[in-house]
């Protein structure tokens, strides 16, 4: 019960950050997108991301700066594996899946529904 509770708790901040930067600054989605991406990625190379992973689990991984989390941590464990290489390979392996659930979902929608013209 305590892990859904701090899921929610996690991501429900995560959440409220976010549209209070859309709702009290300038900033669009779209900025707020690419920024809290950013933002996971930089938090996960100085190694601050993974203890609010480790508190907050999906609610920590399932929001965009999960994301950038990901990108960082696999880019990271690639190149403890394999070396260099590791910068090009780490992030794509890291969030394949991701990536293709995003495609296949974005097909299956833009088959079934009709675009405003």
């Amino acid at each position: 019960m305590q892990t859904y509770l701090m899921a929610f708790v996690i991501g429900g901040l995560i959440c409220v950050l976010g549209q209070l930067l859309m709702d009290l600054t300038p900033l669009t989605p779209a900025h707020v997108l690419v920024l809290f991406v950013v933002l996971g990625g930089v938090l996960s190379g100085l190694g601050l991301y993974q203890p609010l992973v480790d508190i907050g689990g999906a609610g920590a991984t399932v929001p965009l700066p999960g994301f950038g989390h990901s990108l960082v941590s696999g880019t990271i464990e690639e190149i403890n594996k394999v070396g260099l290489w590791g910068i090009f390979t780490g992030a794509v392996k890291a969030a394949a899946a991701g990536i293709t659930a995003a495609i296949v979902f974005a097909l299956a929608i833009a088959l079934v529904f009709n675009p405003k013209g």
